[in-house]
């Protein structure tokens, strides 16, 4: 039976047993078994009472309702027990729901199943392997209440054969039962068939008797009879003979006993069912010697389906899904997904992937992490793109235009060489643009690491060397007539250089220290959805190395801002003061904004391309700023007013000095609002 039960495939079943030692014993002996073998569990035991109550087998139905994934019942009751147990069922409309295993108590018996035959449907149930004895029909046929007078229960059975009552003596005869006469024959008023047992009857009077053969022949060797060593005889002795015994039997087979005093299993299987035949009835599916032969494709259940009946605690769990087993009951278990970035490494464990390879869909294995980067065609490269291009033709233009008009007196009191300066400087912070948006590689990431502060440490250095020149030449002004030092061109290219070379100095030992490569970073973007998770592509330029590189040219920004509010008071036509104040007024309001726009997302599943696009769109904003302020209006009066590019009166240092303490002291305004013609040669 516990065959049966694995070859269909279930590993949760239920027991139902008559109570008394035939089916305790039967229901104790297949738990026993099926905890040695494993793999099946019992989900409920339950127990027929003896002399059942009222509503008792609707009380064991709701009780194997309890666990109704448990759908085999494996049974081991008397013909009653299963006749109500099926009653039961139907009356509960379970009809269909429980498959049945019976014992060979039920065996091919119609009477457990009559008028219960749609709630019998699929039961599968077991007979000892018979075969019918020659002989035996026509001697039992031929009995009768004359020559069979010796077997004292032979007159019950006449009277429930043939349906009729003997008459005795002192009991009065029931009026409503034919009396018998004697002269009815078994087999031609009754219907007769060979009982199947009648093959084990035979066999077990043929081992009684060769025990007693060999139990003779050991102790009494010589005598005729039964010596003292048999008188009486001993049971215990006798059984171990019987053990002993190995002789063919009635049907051909061998009879023999296992150490447990158990014949060999030979068994018929059948199935009840009600299709595919002219009659419903029980058809031979299989059988068992030794070994299980059993013909699944022949069996067919409930409403005549031909696929097998579950009957299991859990049912299996779906790929990328572990089995959390359930406490006691080693065939219960839940499913649990293994989510996030977790895979399935066997039936109950869950793993996660490494850092560079996300789940598949099926969370069985883990694949490599798709890596991207920065494309051309995305939104966050063409916006800033777009930007630097236009800041690059802008700035070509002035450059082309300065170049044509050299020689001009606007070119040439802009500072020619420190604007040509100026002028590369705003150049290269459009152009680190696209290096930012390229494909990240060594000689990329070298680039990006020297041009990203370098652009900027150029501009602002040179327009912090105007400034200061601006400043010390009207605070050395309030003190003496003599010029000071280093004001000349030549000084301020020196000075312009120097501080570059600092920016340069720190980029170049930044190289030494750790040499520029590319990475992949799967942590940046690794959402709890893991199909959404990407490895980044990108130079080894964490956010604050990009802070700390471009942390040199704010310094510079922010001297030069004290420096042009320092010098808001002097007059308007001197040497750019006024346009290089706002232009670094306006580029600090750029970069204050762009400093919690830039750490603000580094949250954000776009942290990459918002950062970069903020980045770049605030140097090109910045750069914007210092072309239009400081440039546009000169492109401007020499391209489309060249009638006002022309030569104005000199004044020395010592003019302008004497004229402006002049109104110094003549007007209170402090301001610089009367306009003082410089010396643009100094």
């Amino acid at each position: 039976m516990l065959d049966i039960v694995r070859a269909l495939g279930w590993n949760y079943v239920s027991t139902l047993a008559s109570e008394g030692n035939y089916g305790e014993s039967g229901v104790n002996a297949f738990m026993h078994i099926s905890r040695e073998a494993g793999g099946v569990c019992i989900a409920q035991s339950v127990k027929i009472p003896r002399e059942p109550t009222a509503g008792e087998f609707d009380k064991i139905i709701k009780r194997l309702m309890e666990t109704s994934n448990a759908r085999g019942v494996i049974i081991f009751a008397n013909e009653d027990d299963i006749k109500c147990v099926l009653e039961a069922a139907k009356r509960g409309n379970l009809t269909g729901h429980f498959v049945f295993v019976g014992s060979d108590s039920w065996g091919a018996k119609s009477s457990p199943i009559a008028d219960l035959e749609e709630v019998a449907e699929g039961a599968v149930t077991i007979l000892p392997k018979r075969a019918s004895i020659d002989g035996f029909d026509q001697y039992f046929m031929s009995r009768s209440l004359e020559n069979n007078r010796r077997n004292i229960w032979f007159n019950e059975f006449w009277e429930d054969d043939f349906r009729c009552k003997l008459t005795r003596p002192g009991i009065k005869l029931d009026p409503d039962k034919k009396k018998c006469t004697g002269e009815e024959r078994i087999g031609r008023d009754s219907s007769y068939e060979q009982e199947g047992k009648v093959q084990f009857v035979i066999d077990a009077v043929y081992a009684v008797a060769y025990a007693l053969h060999s139990m003779h022949h050991d102790l009494c060797p010589g005598s005729s009879g039964v010596c003292s060593n048999m008188d009486p005889v001993e049971g215990r002795l006798l059984l171990d003979y019987i053990r002993s015994v190995n002789f063919n039997g009635s049907a051909g087979t061998s009879v023999l006993f296992n150490e447990d005093g158990d014949a060999p299993g030979r068994y018929d299987i059948f199935q009840f069912q009600m299709t595919n035949h002219s009659h419903p009835g029980y058809r031979f599916i299989g059988q068992w010697t030794n070994n299980l032969r059993l013909n699944v494709e022949e069996m067919q259940w409930s409403g005549g389906d031909r696929s097998l009946p579950d009957s299991v605690c859990s049912f299996p769990c779906k790929p990328g899904e572990r089995k959390k087993m359930v406490k006691g009951v080693p065939c219960c278990w839940h499913c649990e997904l293994c989510d996030g970035y977790r895979y399935q490494l066997d039936e109950f464990t869950c793993e996660t992937c490494p850092s560079d390879m996300r789940p598949t869909p099926n969370r069985t294995t883990c694949h490599p992490t798709p890596i991207i980067k920065l494309e051309w065609n995305s939104p966050w490269a063409l916006v800033p793109a777009s930007l630097a291009m236009l800041g690059i033709l802008a700035t070509s233009g002035v450059v082309i235009t300065f170049i044509r008009f050299h020689d001009t007196p606007i070119v040439r009191a802009s500072g020619r060489e420190l604007s040509y300066v100026l002028l590369t400087g705003i150049f290269l912070i459009y152009l680190i643009t696209f290096l930012m948006i390229a494909e990240p590689g060594v000689v990329i990431c070298a680039f990006r690491r020297l041009l990203l502060g370098l652009g900027m440490a150029i501009t602002y250095s040179a327009m912090l060397t105007k400034t200061n020149r601006i400043y010390r030449i009207f605070e050395q002004g309030k003190r003496s007539v003599t010029p000071p030092k280093f004001i000349s061109p030549s000084s301020q290219l020196i000075i312009t250089f120097v501080l570059i070379s600092f920016q340069v100095l720190g980029v170049f030992v930044w190289f030494a220290v750790i040499p520029p490569h590319t990475i992949i970073d799967y942590e940046e973007l690794r959402p709890p959805n893991p199909n959404l998770a990407r490895g980044i592509l990108k130079c080894d330029m964490s956010d604050m190395s990009i802070i700390c590189c471009l942390s040199y040219s704010m310094i510079l920004m922010v001297t030069c801002t004290v420096y042009a509010v320092k010098s808001r008071g002097v007059p308007e036509t001197f040497n750019e003061a006024k346009p290089i104040g706002f232009t670094m007024y306006t580029t600090c309001i750029i970069w204050l904004a762009f400093i919690p726009i830039f750490f603000g997302t580094a949250q954000s599943t776009e942290k990459m391309f918002i950062q970069t696009a903020t980045l770049t769109v605030s140097m090109s904003l910045s750069a914007y700023v210092s072309l239009g302020m400081l440039y546009m209006p000169k492109v401007y009066v020499i391209v489309f007013h060249p009638e006002q590019n022309v030569q104005k009166r000199k004044r020395s240092f010592k003019t302008i000095v004497q004229a402006r303490l002049s109104q110094k002291s003549s007007n209170e305004k402090q301001n610089g609002e009367t306009k003082i013609e410089p010396d643009r040669s100094q």
